[in-house]
């Protein structure tokens, strides 16, 4: 989705015309006889979604408020002079309103996502253009763009103006604008708000800090919305980049098995640290529907210290033989299952499984098929164990300039990996 100072189809100036625009004008019927004023704008999703079906009127009558509907094509095209709407054929009671979208009510003041902009931002009016039909009649009032900026915000706030002074007005401000085509309705809640997704395929190709930054600007409902509507892996990055709190208020929201899911995709370092934020129960019943392997993996981080160097270091790490080559070491990362963003080295293990040495991975690659990757290792092999704590960590990543620190038990046997962003995360943690 963009923001675009041009709609897609080029229509004439006397035919635009806008929500707020539209709202509070007066409608009459071929009488002249006053119906009641615009109060809504309904859209039957299911039939169209692109246009405004019916107005919706209300007046009074007795001290009390009446709704009625105006279909669209009853409707005289008018002119934009016109103070007035007119309708050849009077006002029926308002239907049943179940399947429309009204966009007063759900599409002003709702936030939606700005994809291209990466952030996230709210709708101050819906821009509307009439269609001309048969005779003087309107044949549909379609539904142009969404107002993002503060040309949209400045027409509702000089509301009650004369139409030309809030158009001169609300000009000076540069055009933000959404194309309707790029926004899809997605379920609506018990409240009948409709919340909004822009462009989802295109949100899912968002780095994750950029997804996680977005989802921290939404309202608890539009984030939820958002969050679950991404796949499983999409969702696994962003939530490891999101802080802590909300975090923990996302998984809560969803059913067991779905949390699973996306915990599954997570480094298991950052799934044990995100668990154990839960309740014991909760936890557990994440950990009961994820896959055997994945829950062992997290399982066992969980009986840490969070404040330790296990209780921060992933088990996702690229490992060979203290005597392959690098032959050996490129199929090994080819068959490696986690993030490979992440990997920087490649540990090498002696006969007893003990850290050996470490192998960077641009001498991996400016090295020949059969070199021994032995022959390539850094010439000190800089480790903590599993009990070091932050502070030491950090200790050694700056004097060392680490990449990653290979995390070794009481035998000297590699148990997991501390990567360079995890040590800035938790500095950022303070």
């Amino acid at each position: 989705m963009s923001e675009t100072q041009t709609i897609s189809t080029p229509v004439p100036a006397n035919l635009l015309t806008s929500v707020s625009a539209l709202v509070g004008m007066t409608v009459v019927d071929g009488a002249g006889k006053n119906c009641g004023r615009v109060h809504e704008f309904a859209v039957h999703v299911d039939r169209d979604g692109s246009r405004v079906e019916s107005l919706i009127l209300q007046r009074k009558e007795d001290g009390k408020k009446r709704t009625l509907m105006v279909p669209v094509g009853d409707v005289t095209l008018p002119k934009a002079s016109d103070k007035v709407l007119h309708t050849k054929v009077s006002p029926t009671a308002e239907p049943n309103m179940q399947n429309y979208l009204l966009l007063e009510r759900d599409l002003l003041d709702q936030q939606i996502i700005d994809v291209d902009g990466r952030k996230v931002v709210r709708v101050n009016d819906v821009n509307l253009a009439w269609e001309p039909g048969a005779g003087a009649n309107a044949a549909g009032l379609k539904i142009e763009e969404v107002e993002v900026g503060m040309r949209g915000a400045s027409r509702r706030l000089l509301k009650g103006l004369p139409n030309t002074a809030v158009d001169s007005l609300s000009s000076q401000f540069p055009a933000r604008v959404i194309p309707w085509g790029c926004v899809d309705l997605i379920e609506r809640d018990p409240a009948r708000r409709v919340r909004l997704k822009i462009g989802q395929e295109r949100l899912a190709k968002l780095h994750p800090s950029d997804i996680a930054d977005i989802l921290e600007e939404l309202a608890p409902a539009e984030r939820e919305a958002v969050f679950t509507s991404l796949p499983d892996e999409t969702a696994a990055e962003a939530l490891e980049e999101i802080e802590p709190k909300l975090q923990k208020e996302l998984l809560e929201r969803l059913d067991h098995e779905h949390a699973a899911d996306i915990i599954e995709e997570m480094d298991p370092g950052a799934a044990a640290d995100l668990l154990s934020t839960l309740s014991e129960e909760e936890s557990e019943a994440i950990l009961e529907e994820m896959e055997p392997e994945e829950r062992h993996e997290v399982e066992e981080l969980l009986e840490f210290e969070a404040d330790s160097a296990a209780g921060r270091m992933t088990t996702d790490f690229v490992s060979a033989p203290k005597g392959a080559n690098v032959t050996d070491a490129i199929a090994a990362l080819r068959e490696f299952e986690g993030d490979p963003d992440t990997i920087t080295e490649i540990y090498l293990l002696g006969h007893d499984e003990k850290l050996a040495g470490v192998v960077t991975l641009p001498r991996l690659l400016l090295a020949k098929p059969e070199t021994r990757l032995d022959l390539l290792s850094e010439i000190h092999n800089v480790s903590c164990g599993l009990n070091a704590k932050r502070e030491q960590v950090a200790e050694l990543f700056d004097k060392y300039n680490l990449r990653s620190l290979p995390v070794v038990d009481a035998q000297g046997r590699v148990a997991g990996a501390i990567h360079a962003e995890q040590v800035i995360a938790q500095l950022r943690e303070g």
